[in-house]
């Protein structure tokens, strides 16, 4: 019986174990934390014949065959390095899935910011269109829950979706080496995990590897570091530009671009870009390559239309969560750099109250301080990098900022303050990774939103 053992005991390394022990392997199962939520799964695991080590440290054996990282695990990790050298495969969970889900095509969707929405756009459309289209990776299942999903002991084979929509971080990227997808999609490109990558040069390689493994690409056009790095890479990819057909990179025939106010694909008008009820200049961006993807898979107009009329956007990217008093309070916690950030806030109504701060990560601010500048009332700071930011707001020369550390007292504050300067909106985006306070974006974003819905009077 082969032998796997599977490093991390979120979502993505439990379907790993499930999937693994299904076709016969002998699994085990580590986590370095140790809390009740764990041992409850560990418990779950057990019963399923899976050992599960709590509060442990992977170290690799010669009797191990695979050794299965989930994504947050860095991938130069010490004993995976060391696993490496013994001659032990070791591969991401998302390499996982591939190999159980490669008789069916895929969408690999990767790019510092914008991953999600296009993301999500593309299952939509895809299932507007009638297909078997989930998304999956860091939004909707984990990749090898689909692999899971299709495995049926009482069928000879499994049975799996027409198409995988895979938002693939540069971690799971790294991690997946074989990888490629029908069409591959790159959203955009900033500094972001550098403490992870190293470089630049490495984190923008992690990514272009997935591209180059596709068989069709599909490239923002609009983003100023792919324009000047890829223009002549890959002749026949299909560029997105809001611009218009003369600012598209490559041949226009094969290009998705706003003309009298159509996205235009391949030179045929598609779906009126205000048919989309999402603001912001990159969500039009985001509907330009998700317009792209789906011609390229033979999908017809009419269910992009109804996909996109239809859309409501995602969870935690500049979501609506109340109006109240007229002033709304958005919810952008997925805003995790500079560059999210200010792309969120250009997108709002001005004047604004800021939520912002978190655990700071490498990148150029000088953008989203000039946005700040520009739209922000107040900014009320959060987290690790509250005195940091108050500092780099004190010199640039902006003192309309208030350290409040935690979410409840920004909301409380957010609502007084936006009635007392007369802000449209109070927003949460925070510039920041959550994990100085919370377990992810997700549950810091859950948060707000439970205050924001308990916390002021109708």
């Amino acid at each position: 019986m082969p032998k796997a053992h599977i490093i991390g005991l979120g979502r993505s390394g439990v379907a790993a174990a499930r999937l693994l022990k299904k076709q016969g392997w002998d699994v085990t199962l580590s986590d370095r934390s140790d809390n009740d939520a764990l041992r409850q799964q560990q418990q779950l695991l057990a019963a399923d014949g899976i050992q599960v080590h709590l509060n442990q440290s992977f170290e690799p054996e010669k009797s191990l065959d695979w050794v299965v990282v989930s994504p947050g695990v860095p991938w130069d990790l010490p004993a995976l390095v060391k696993a490496r050298q013994m001659g032990i495969t070791t591969l991401g969970e998302m390499e996982l899935a591939w190999r159980n889900l490669n008789a069916c095509p895929w969408v690999g969707i990767t790019g510092t910011n914008g991953k999600t929405t296009t993301t999500a756009l593309i299952a939509a459309i895809f299932q507007a269109a009638g297909l078997n289209a989930p998304a999956c990776g860091n939004i909707g299942y984990a990749a090898t829950e689909l692999a899971l999903k299709g495995f049926d002991e009482d069928r000879a084979t499994p049975e799996y979706p027409d198409w995988v929509i895979a938002e693939i971080s540069s971690y799971q990227v790294e991690a997946s080496e074989t990888v490629a997808p029908q069409i591959g999609v790159w959203t955009t490109f900033t500094p972001d995990h550098l403490s992870r990558h190293g470089t630049l040069e490495n984190y923008f390689n992690i990514k272009a590897s997935l591209l180059e493994r596709s068989q069709q690409k599909v490239l923002n056009g609009d983003d100023p570091y792919l324009r000047k790095s890829l223009s002549d890479r890959w002749p026949n990819a299909c560029w997105t530009s809001i611009k218009g057909k003369s600012e598209l990179l490559g041949n226009p025939d094969k290009g998705v671009y706003i003309e009298d106010g159509w996205a235009v694909a391949m030179g045929e008008a598609v779906v009126p870009v205000d048919a989309l009820k999402m603001p912001g200049e990159h969500n039009l961006t985001n509907l330009l390559m998700a317009v792209g993807v789906a011609r390229l898979a033979g999908i017809d107009k009419a269910a992009i239309a109804d996909a996109v009329a239809n859309f409501p956007g995602v969870s935690h990217r500049l979501e609506l969560i109340r109006t109240w008093h007229s002033i709304d309070f958005i919810n952008d916690s997925k805003a995790t750099n500079y560059d999210a950030a200010q792309v969120g806030l250009a997108s709002v109504a001005a004047p604004v109250i800021l939520i912002a701060g978190g655990e700071a990560k490498e990148g150029d601010d000088t953008g989203w301080l000039q946005t700040i500048e520009a739209k922000v009332a107040q900014v009320l700071l959060i987290g690790d990098a509250a005195d940091a930011f108050a500092k780099r707001l004190e010199q640039v020369g902006n003192p309309r900022y208030e350290i409040v550390y935690g979410m409840e007292r920004a909301v409380i504050r957010g609502a007084e303050l936006a009635e007392e300067l007369e802000a449209q909106v109070v927003l949460l985006s925070p510039a920041c990774a959550s994990f100085d306070q919370y377990q992810n974006f997700e549950q810091r974003g859950d948060h707000f939103r439970q205050l924001c819905l308990e916390m002021l009077p109708e």
